[in-house]
């Protein structure tokens, strides 16, 4: 699953070791680190997201939750603030446009 939220993109995906743990995978460590700040994070240049962190289901469930129950904006992309993230959310948003028609 991708998520993007207003303080970083990261992915999450199962662990293939514990089916009680999902890895969630950031490419910027400040968006992992926002997410997840109590996280372990094990970085690498051997695969295509360069920040990791082994978490449980619980945690990761009760992070989305929380994010989802902060939305208070009418429109995500202004919540961005950092200009280089902001510029890669339109990058996503205009292929996800181009997708609908």
């Amino acid at each position: 699953m991708w998520l993007f939220t207003s303080k970083g993109f990261v992915s999450v995906v199962a662990s293939r070791d514990s089916q009680d743990d999902l890895i969630v995978r950031a490419r910027v460590r400040g968006h992992l680190e926002a997410l997840f700040p109590d996280a372990t994070q094990v970085e690498t240049t051997n695969s295509d997201y360069r920040h990791r962190a082994t978490l449980s289901n619980k945690i990761v469930e009760q992070v989305v939750a929380d994010q989802i129950s902060a939305i208070n904006y009418p429109n995500f992309k202004d919540t961005v603030v950092d200009p280089d993230y902001h510029a890669a959310c339109l990058r996503v948003w205009s292929v996800m446009h181009y997708l609908q028609k």
